[in-house]
């Protein structure tokens, strides 16, 4: 399928419109099969989809984003979701229309990591255990979580990623991320 990718092509990269090297990207297959499942691309944009990422050359994002072929906007999505730190990503995620089975499709590749993370800035899993790493007053409780203490099975707070819960002394409670550390 990727071969068709050619006869589309404007002689320049799908992503960022530079015109050296292209060569056809893999990006899976579409739902319903019968999309294609690639796009050109040059080499950095290759490159920097496979590693580290300079920011500022997918700004390109905001006219490629925009393209009429799937595999392009299913891209542009992908790119724009990894870089959603940045606040002009998360603009253009928010302009960026999809329909359902695109954006399924563009899901559908996306690496999901926690967005809870401990002291150290290790991710953080429902079912972790974690440790601690201060004395912690619980409100309500009339005791204190001591530094040290282990607390196993815990689960994330979906809609507060500083904010996980465990059981600390037989009572259930809410612990900030930024006091405990991965065991």
């Amino acid at each position: 399928m990727l071969t068709t990718l050619q006869a589309r092509s404007d002689t320049a990269c799908e992503l960022c419109a530079a015109k050296a090297d292209l060569e056809p990207y893999a990006i899976g297959p579409s739902p319903d099969g019968t999309a294609m499942t690639g796009a050109l691309l040059c080499p950095t944009c290759s490159a920097q989809i496979e590693g580290g990422m300079d920011t500022n050359h997918w700004r390109c994002l905001s006219t490629s984003m925009w393209s009429e072929h799937a595999p392009v906007q299913v891209l542009a999505w992908r790119m724009l979701d990894r870089l959603s730190d940045e606040a002009w990503a998360r603009d253009l995620t928010d302009m960026l229309y999809l329909d359902e089975e695109t954006l399924a499709w563009a899901r559908s590749g996306k690496v999901q990591e926690s967005l809870h993370k401990d002291s150290n800035g290790v991710p953080l899993a429902a079912g972790d255990t974690i440790v601690l790493i201060k004395d912690l007053p619980v409100k309500g409780g009339g005791f204190t979580a001591k530094r040290g203490t282990a607390v196993t099975r815990i689960s994330l707070v979906e809609d507060n990623h500083a904010h996980i819960e465990g059981r600390v002394e037989g009572q259930r409670i809410v612990i900030l991320t930024e006091f405990v550390k991965k065991r």
